[in-house]
Order: structure tokens, then C-alpha cells, then sequence
């Protein structure tokens, strides 16, 4: 009898040592696929390495950055993604949109078109600048995981006029679409983005001479009085199992008629007052303001931290982004928006808000609906 037990784990054992090898083998190809992009090079590291920010092995923010507040764990935080039903955190109605034509905007102006979540399209002092486009359904590697809202997938990469600079703060999947980045290949001049993420473009076909990657506090100047600064952010990055192989970034856009700033991901730290001692009054804040939880807020700032961040910015106006195109928090999909325009009472920053596809000219003052509610 004992005998005949031993056979049966033994047997078990070697069932469930099977599973997960080939789980384990599976996993492995197909991690493989192109959008997972790629580790930077050796000879990249060389110049990764030569980064202060650059420290065992990995990216480093400024001061000690946990993924997680104090009180929460991991598997917490895995069982209320996937088991907690109790927050409704997508719509029930079709998100409104402007379809407009992105070929013909006026050229002797400065304006933005916002696509939903982070993406965005400035035309600033003649130059076309789009900034972390996300176009495809879907912001993940696992088909039909985090799905595009109804009403926010109107525009298209071939909708978009030829890009001058493509602007990237960091490799998550809401950030740096491998389809939509494909799609683009051909319509971009130039690729800024943080060091190691051009290993990505790498893979995905880009030439290197169109890429340029930065440190924190590197400038790319475009021309006379016309600079693209790279700045620093606190946030995380990473693509596969291993983290924070490359730099996550905000930017500053500054031209001779206008400054305009992009948070990327990040939660609040001194930073941004440091940013406006250097380069403020700045006339556009371009915010992350979506996707939060109090157990994430190191890394995604809250709505309050937002508005704060701005008043150190010293911004005369803020966009509120990162919002209203997927499902990334456990928070209903206009609280962001809600919950920035009650706090903006006590903080008085005059808010632009536009319905994705909107155009938004910086010259004019305009009055935005609330087209949230």
C-alpha cells in the first residue's frame, strides 16, 4: 500500500513538474513577440551606465520610490484588479469625440489635440510634435486585457499629418503602443525619448539616426530659442520581467511664443518646483490626472497632487490627461476629472478640458464643457 502511494505522487509530481515546465516554456515564446521590444545593447549600456540616475543594475528616481504605499501589498492589490466588481470603472454610454482634419490645421497657430488618455498632438511655432499615441484597442501584450472605451478609437495613425518630433516619457504598453509605433514609422522625423527605449524603436525597424535618447536634464535643440528639454519624473519602466531598464521622463517644450509642459507618469515629489524655479511662468501644463490609488501614489499621482504639482510648475493652465480611454484603476472613468475640477476650487488653475479631437488653440480663451457628465 505505502508502495503504491509513493507511485501516485510520484506520478503527480511529475505531472505538475510537466505543467509548469511547459507553462514556463510557453510564457518564455512567447515573450519572444516583437511588442515586448527589446533590452538595450550592450553597446548602449555603455552609455546607460555613465547615467547618475543609472545604479545596481537598474534606473533609479531621485528619492526611494516604492510601487507600493505603506499598508498595501501585491497579491491585495492583484486580488482587487481582478476579483473587486463593487467600482463601475467603465462607461456606460459612448465617450463624445470631434473627428477633425489633422492634415489641414491652421499653420500660423499653436494648438493641441488631445486623443484620449495621454495622447496628444501640439503644433507648436510650426513644429508637429506628438507625444505618447496610443491608437491600437488595446494597452496591453495580452489581447483584449485593458480594451479601449467605445467612442475613443475614432482617430488612426493615418488620420495624423507627418509628426517633426515624437515624444516618449516611458515604455509601459499605455505609453508606447508597439502597433501604433509601427504604424508611424514612416511619418515620423525624429524619436526623443528616455535612455534604453530606443532599444524598442531599435527592434521595431527604426533607423538609429532618427532616434534620439536623453538623460534627465538633456536638451534637444530644434532651432534658434527653440529647445526640447528633458526632465525628470518619478515613475517606473519596463516591459517584461525586468524593470526599470530604461528611463522614464517628463518634457518641456519650449519655443520663442510658448512653453509647454508634458508630466508623463509620475507621482509628486519636488521635482516639478524645481522645474518651475528653472523654466516657470509655464503657459501649458500638460498633467497626468487618471488611472490612481492612494497604494499607487508614489508612482500616479492623485488629483489633489496634480493640482499642487501645477501651482509649482508656477502654470498658468493645466490639460488634465491620462483619463477617459481605459480601464486602469479601481476608480469610476470620470472621477479624475470630477475630483480636479472640485479640488480646483481651492487651487484656481484655469483648466482646459477638450472632448477628444478638439481643437484647443493656446491664443484663444475659451470656456470648456464639462463633457464628462
Amino acid at each position: 500500500m505505502k508502495k503504491r502511494i509513493l507511485k501516485i505522487i510520484k506520478r503527480i509530481s511529475i505531472i505538475i513538474l510537466t505543467i509548469i515546465i511547459v507553462l514556463g516554456v510557453a510564457i518564455f515564446l512567447y515573450m519572444q513577440k516583437a511588442t515586448f521590444g527589446s533590452l538595450p545593447s550592450d553597446k548602449s549600456m555603455l552609455q546607460i551606465e555613465k547615467s547618475p540616475h543609472y545604479k545596481d543594475g537598474e534606473f533609479q528616481n531621485m528619492i526611494y520610490t516604492p510601487t507600493l504605499a505603506p499598508g498595501y501589498s501585491f497579491w491585495g492589490e492583484i486580488t482587487k484588479t481582478f476579483f473587486d466588481k463593487t467600482v463601475p470603472t467603465e462607461p456606460t454610454k459612448r465617450i463624445p469625440s470631434v473627428k477633425t482634419d489633422l492634415k489641414h490645421l491652421p499653420a500660423d497657430q499653436n494648438l493641441l489635440v488631445w486623443f484620449g488618455h495621454s495622447s496628444v498632438l501640439l503644433q507648436i511655432d510650426g513644429k508637429k510634435i506628438l507625444i505618447d499615441p496610443i491608437f491600437s484597442d488595446n494597452a496591453s501584450p495580452l489581447p483584449n486585457t485593458v480594451k479601449v472605451f467605445d467612442g475613443t478609437n475614432t482617430y488612426h495613425v493615418q488620420d495624423l499629418p507627418n509628426i517633426d518630433y515624437l515624444l516618449i516619457s516611458h515604455d509601459h504598453y499605455d505609453h508606447l503602443d508597439y502597433e501604433t509605433i509601427l504604424a508611424l514609422k514612416d511619418k515620423v522625423k525624429t524619436v526623443i525619448c528616455g535612455l534604453g527605449v530606443g532599444a524598442h524603436f531599435e527592434r521595431w525597424g527604426y533607423p538609429k539616426e532618427k532616434i534620439i535618447e536623453q538623460d534627465w536634464n538633456d536638451d534637444v535643440v530644434v532651432e534658434n530659442n527653440y529647445t526640447i528639454h528633458t526632465l525628470p519624473a518619478r515613475h517606473k519602466s519596463g516591459r517584461g520581467l525586468k524593470q526599470n531598464q530604461s528611463l522614464w521622463a517628463s518634457y518641456l517644450i519650449s519655443s520663442p511664443k510658448l512653453k509647454v509642459y508634458y508630466s508623463g507618469d509620475g507621482g509628486y515629489d519636488t521635482h516639478f518646483a524645481e522645474i518651475g524655479k528653472q523654466f516657470g511662468p509655464i503657459d501649458v501644463a500638460i498633467m497626468e490626472n487618471g488611472q490612481y490609488d492612494k497604494a499607487w501614489h508614489y508612482i500616479h499621482m492623485l488629483p489633489e497632487e496634480t493640482l499642487q504639482a501645477s501651482r509649482d510648475l508656477k502654470a498658468k493652465s493645466m490639460i488634465p490627461v491620462h483619463n477617459s480611454k481605459f480601464a486602469l484603476a479601481k476608480h469610476t472613468w470620470n472621477a479624475p476629472l470630477n475630483e480636479l475640477n472640485r479640488l480646483n476650487a481651492k487651487y484656481q488653475i484655469p483648466l482646459i478640458t477638450p472632448v477628444m479631437g478638439e481643437i484647443v488653440i493656446f491664443d484663444e480663451h475659451k470656456v470648456f464643457k464639462q463633457w464628462w457628465k
